[in-house]
C-alpha cells in the first residue's frame, strides 16, 4: 500500500509539474500508438458519420440523450448504450484495449458535438462536450492534447491518466473530433 501511494503521489507531482519523463513518454505515445488509432479507417469513417448524422442536432437533443445514456446505465434495457458498444468502432477500439496489454484502461472516441461514437467500455456519460477532454483538443484544433490529472476513474475503477487527442480527418486535416484513452502509468 505505502509503495502504491508512492507511486501515486510521484505520478502526481511528475504531471503536475510537467515532469520531463511522463510528459515525454505520453508525447511519444501520441506520435507512435495513438496516430495509427486516430487514421484507422474505421475510426475517421465513424466519426465521419456521426457528424453528418447529428449535423442538425440541438443542444437540447444532446441533452437528452445525455439523460437518457445515464438512466440506462442503471436500466437493465440499454438500446442507445448496446447501440453504441455494438458498433463498428467499438469494436475496434475494444481490440486496441485488449492488445495493449494493460496500457489502456478505456479508449472512447467523441464527434464534433462532444457525443460518443464508439468506446472500448461504457462510459459514465454520452455527451463529453462539457468536459476538458474535448473542450482542451476539438475545440482548440488539429495537434491539440490534454493530459488530465491522475485520478481513480469512476467508469473503469482503475488509477489512471487521461489522454485526449483532437482527431483530424486524415483527407483534408479539417479536426472531425476527439479520442481519449485511459492510460495505466504503471504500464506506461
Amino acid at each position: 500500500m505505502r509503495k502504491l501511494i508512492y507511486v501515486l503521489v510521484l505520478v502526481c507531482s511528475q504531471i503536475a509539474h510537467g515532469e520531463e519523463a511522463y510528459t515525454q513518454a505520453l508525447n511519444e505515445l501520441v506520435n507512435s500508438t495513438v496516430v495509427k488509432i486516430v487514421n484507422n479507417p474505421v475510426l475517421q469513417s465513424s466519426v465521419k458519420a456521426q457528424n453528418d448524422k447529428h449535423a442538425t442536432l440541438s443542444q437540447t437533443s444532446i441533452d437528452d440523450l445525455d439523460k437518457k445514456w445515464r438512466a440506462e446505465s442503471a436500466a437493465s434495457d440499454k438500446p442507445l448504450i448496446s447501440n453504441v458498444l455494438s458498433n463498428k468502432l467499438s469494436k475496434y477500439l475494444l481490440q486496441v484495449k485488449e492488445e495493449s496489454q494493460g496500457l489502456f484502461t478505456e479508449i472512447f472516441v467523441m464527434d464534433n458535438k462532444g457525443l460518443n461514437v464508439g468506446q472500448s467500455d461504457v462510459t459514465s456519460d454520452y455527451w463529453q462536450g462539457d468536459e476538458a477532454k474535448w473542450q482542451k483538443t476539438f475545440s482548440v484544433g488539429a495537434g491539440a492534447v490534454h493530459i488530465s490529472d491522475v485520478s481513480k476513474d469512476e467508469s473503469t475503477q482503475e488509477i489512471q491518466v487521461q489522454l485526449s487527442v483532437a482527431v483530424s480527418d486524415v483527407d483534408g486535416g479539417a479536426v472531425i473530433g476527439a479520442i481519449t484513452l485511459g492510460i495505466n502509468l504503471d504500464n506506461l
